[in-house]
């Protein structure tokens, strides 16, 4: 007798797989079945396969690709029942009560707190709530460079109840937390977005940490959205969803239930001093040494990581593009290389322009291994740690790098987005942040809440127990300077700027075509735009080349959509959807 949801060991040419039962059937008399190997011990529950489907359905995928998201539960688990009596909440100011009083009467809603106003307290709170009641948390955070510190915190209270679970764990530490939540004996995990499918036994609530944050969405299929899914998952599992954030997105702000952090813990004196230009100053190198020389602490953010400088040339201006991809060619100078970062293609640094012999060309856009170089040239005593994804490339090395700033055996942390994602540090005083123009001008409609939220994120990781200063280049100062103390003026001032035109108002989609063939790929454009045309609920923005023409020798090609309506728009999708062609839903990167 087989049950949905069981997985099992089955033929299929001449070798074994592993597969789900999804649905039962009569026996087919068109062709030869053949017989199962064997039954495992696993299985997917009737919420994972319901889920699973949704996601399929809505994200564009096969029901393979979206079950496989999930971890499967084991059929035989303990029945541990685990003390909670040792655990002391942490103690609450009165503003931190009064939200969390708040938050207890909803099922769900945004936490929209400043940086520093003790969100993590209020999540330890309703966590051990969960653990009193005999139900299980999930605690996600938008990428692993938020998870040691936050390890350490949430051990603190739960010790060995908690574990953290993000893609950098090797197999051996997946199976060992699989196995210890089999048990019964983990009722909580923190970690990125795949924690959200982990097989934990009564879920009762789901926190999603800086929610804004657009690694939560993942870029390959399922293209599925890790907030949006902690809502749906909330409701058919009858789980508490908290999303929180010191600048929420502007769909979260407009559509869920408000409640409000408007005071950092520790209040601190924030001098904020505007600088125009956009390359590394003798005035910032001054203010950075002057902090170091306090025994003070500095983050330095760049928009453009270590290895992410194109070669270019100054005779014709061209940049050196990837024989594969219509993208430029990302400088390794320390290991005297070029890389592609979309095909992987490297080849050794040239000096000569390709389309006119000129040279020698030049490195376009300042990254952080030059930042780094200038600075410890310039502040020979300085130790810097490079923060960004091509320094930390694993989990030891963001522990070790993060230990070292924690310790005061780093004095700065350099790098990218990276470190805007929640870092609490006492001794930090001082944030350099560049790039901001370059962000505001990136051809995406949400560039202006991106570079907002970025600079108010980055502020936000100085100041937490001493006075600080805040550097922010930019040659538009009046851009950001009314919105550096309140969040709230730009969201309110966005939505009628989105009104009728952008989400939260209207759904988009995106539908990308790849073909090795230009004209085949543009032929196939035209036909999903011509089959589009005839549904009227549906709008096309636009369509044609994709703004990276070519990745991987393949050309690209977009397609925009819009419509007021959700569901008119995924029947339409659903119609024209055919091999050739990738859907995204929801888009957040339109490249």
């Amino acid at each position: 007798m087989l049950n949905i949801g069981e997985i099992l060991l089955v033929p299929l040419k001449n070798t074994q797989k592993l597969g789900v039962v999804s649905k039962e059937v009569e026996k087919p008399t068109e062709f030869k079945t053949s017989k199962i190997i064997s039954k495992t011990d696993k299985f997917y529950n009737s919420k994972q396969m319901e889920i699973a489907k949704f996601i399929s359905y809505y994200y564009f995928s096969s029901f393979g690709e979206a079950i496989s998201l999930f971890i499967p539960y084991l059929s035989i688990t303990q029945n541990n029942i685990r003390d909670a009596s040792r655990i002391e909440k942490p103690t609450l100011s009165e503003i931190q009560e009064n939200s969390y009083n708040k938050l207890l009467k909803e099922d769900k809603a945004l936490l929209f707190g400043v940086t520093g106003s003790g969100k993590t307290e209020i999540f330890i709170s309703l966590m051990i709530d969960m653990v009193e009641n005999k139900k299980s948390s999930i605690f996600l955070m938008p990428e692993i460079s938020l998870t040691p510190q936050m390890e350490n915190r949430l051990k603190k209270y739960f010790g060995d109840r908690v574990a953290m679970w993000h893609s950098k764990l090797s197999k051996k530490k997946k199976n060992e937390i699989l196995e210890k939540i089999y048990n019964n004996e983990i009722d909580i995990i923190a970690g990125a977005r795949s924690a959200l499918f982990t097989p934990l036994s009564n879920l009762g609530l789901i926190i999603v940490d800086e929610e804004h944050d657009d690694s939560y969405k993942s870029m390959m299929k399922p293209r599925y959205h890790a907030r949006d899914m902690a809502i749906f998952m909330g409701e058919k599992l009858n789980a508490k969803v908290i999303l929180a954030s010191a600048t929420p997105s502007l769909n979260s702000y407009y559509k869920y239930p408000i409640i409000k952090l408007d005071k950092p813990f520790i209040e601190t004196e924030k001098r904020y001093h505007f600088v125009g230009g956009s390359v590394l100053t003798q005035e910032i190198i001054a203010k950075i040494e002057n902090n170091f020389n306090l025994n003070n602490q500095s983050l330095f953010f760049l928009p453009v990581r270590g290895n992410f400088k194109y070669l270019y040339c100054q005779h014709c201006g061209a940049t050196h593009t990837c024989p594969y991809c219509s993208v430029g060619m990302s400088l390794h100078r320390n290991n005297r290389y070029l890389k592609c970062h979309y095909c992987e293609y490297t080849q050794q640094i040239i000096d000569t322009c390709v389309s006119c012999d000129y040279h020698p060309l030049t490195s376009e856009r300042m990254g952080t291994v030059e930042a780094k170089e200038i600075l410890e040239d310039k502040i020979p005593l300085i130790k810097i740690e490079q923060f960004d994804r091509d320094s930390i490339t694993t989990a030891t090395k963001l522990k070790n790098a993060l230990k070292r700033f924690e310790k005061g055996e780093s004095h700065l942390l350099l790098g990218t987005q990276m470190l805007s994602k929640g870092h609490d540090y006492a001794n930090i005083t001082l944030s350099v942040i560049m790039g901001l123009d370059f962000i505001m001008g990136l051809p995406d409609y949400r560039a202006r809440e991106k570079a907002i939220s970025l600079l108010i994120q980055i502020a936000g990781r100085s100041g937490r127990a001493k006075s600080s200063d805040i550097i922010i280049q930019t040659n538009d100062k009046d851009a950001f300077l009314p919105y550096i103390n309140n969040y709230e003026i730009f969201l309110r001032e966005e939505i009628e700027f989105v009104r009728d035109i952008y989400p939260p108002f209207v759904s988009l989609a995106r539908i990308l075509i790849s073909h090795i063939k230009d004209f085949k790929a543009n032929d196939l454009t035209n036909i999903i735009v011509s089959k589009l045309k005839e549904f009227l609920d549906i709008e096309i923005i636009g369509f044609g080349k994709a703004p990276i023409e070519k990745i991987s020798n393949k050309y690209r090609y977009n397609i925009l959509l819009r419509s007021e309506k959700r569901l008119p728009l995924l029947d339409a999708l659903h119609k024209v959807n055919q091999v050739g062609i990738e859907i995204d839903i929801d888009p957040v990167e339109f490249s």
